[in-house]
């Protein structure tokens, strides 16, 4: 068991299904209580039964103050695993990129300007954020998705650089392909990038709780991602030639 979750108040957004319920399953195993968030009151309400939980259904953004209700009147530790992976290009229609912003960003600053206040209090507190490996590199065929996982391994960065010493800990957990609803909407890109190496949703939540034994900032459950981010960095206009060797290939494909 993990000392570090033992009876503490945890919130997993998005946990209907996939990475959140993965979540919300292995935190209840470890002894938390876990709220179950998720836009389907009915999966939110199925997974809280399995796991002994509470089910607060809704909007990402506007769970806490039911949340912490529910949990006694303390969130120990926030899960901001509620994504929208959206597809697409520049062109993308603004009300795509209005969506993929306000859902993959600013529902985990949102929960952030809620929580941190208590947190720094107490002094701890725990932000988890589900961000991909797109957060760090990118994903082709869909601008929106990268770029909004871009910000949001940004802003969790930002907290954990800024509120550290004050006991807040943050973990960005970013996978590559994970067999999900979201890997099989992903279409023929993620055919081409993910599949071939996708893992279990439950192999996210063992890398995160290894990360918090550890106390790691960034949580890779494709451990080969580490190499790719440094290859990135280090070497970014062959990085770029190679990524765009996989789009022409994408391209290709999907034009047969």
């Amino acid at each position: 068991m993990v000392q570090a979750v033992q009876d503490a108040g945890v919130v997993v957004t998005g946990a209907g299904g996939g990475i959140g319920a993965a979540l919300a399953r292995r935190f209840a195993a470890e002894g938390a209580r876990v709220v179950v968030n998720d836009l389907d009151a009915g999966r939110a309400k199925a997974v809280a039964d399995e796991i002994g939980g509470i089910a607060v259904p809704g909007d990402a953004s506007a769970v806490i103050t039911e949340a912490r209700d529910a949990l006694g009147g303390t969130v120990d530790v926030y899960c901001a695993n509620a994504g929208v992976a959206s597809g697409g290009s520049e062109a993308a229609d603004e009300a795509v990129w209005a969506l993929a912003w306000d859902v993959n960003v600013m529902a985990h600053v949102r929960a952030a300007h809620e929580l941190i206040p208590d947190w720094l209090e107490r002094g701890h507190g725990r932000f988890v954020s589900t961000v991909s490996a797109a957060g760090l590199l990118t994903m082709i065929g869909a601008a929106p998705y990268s770029v909004t996982k871009h910000g949001a391994y940004a802003f969790a960065e930002w907290l954990s650089l800024t509120y550290r010493h004050r006991g807040v800990k943050v973990h960005a957990i970013c996978p590559q392909g994970v067999r999900t609803d979201m890997l099989t909407a992903s279409g023929s890109a993620g055919e081409l990038v993910l599949a071939p190496t996708a893992i279990a949703p439950e192999d996210v939540a063992e890398a995160l709780f290894e990360g918090i034994e550890k106390d790691r900032f960034l949580i890779l459950p494709h451990p080969e991602v580490a190499g790719y981010y440094q290859a990135r960095a280090a070497e970014p206009d062959r990085w770029l030639r190679g990524m765009n060797r996989l789009q022409r290939q994408w391209e290709e494909g999907t034009a047969r």
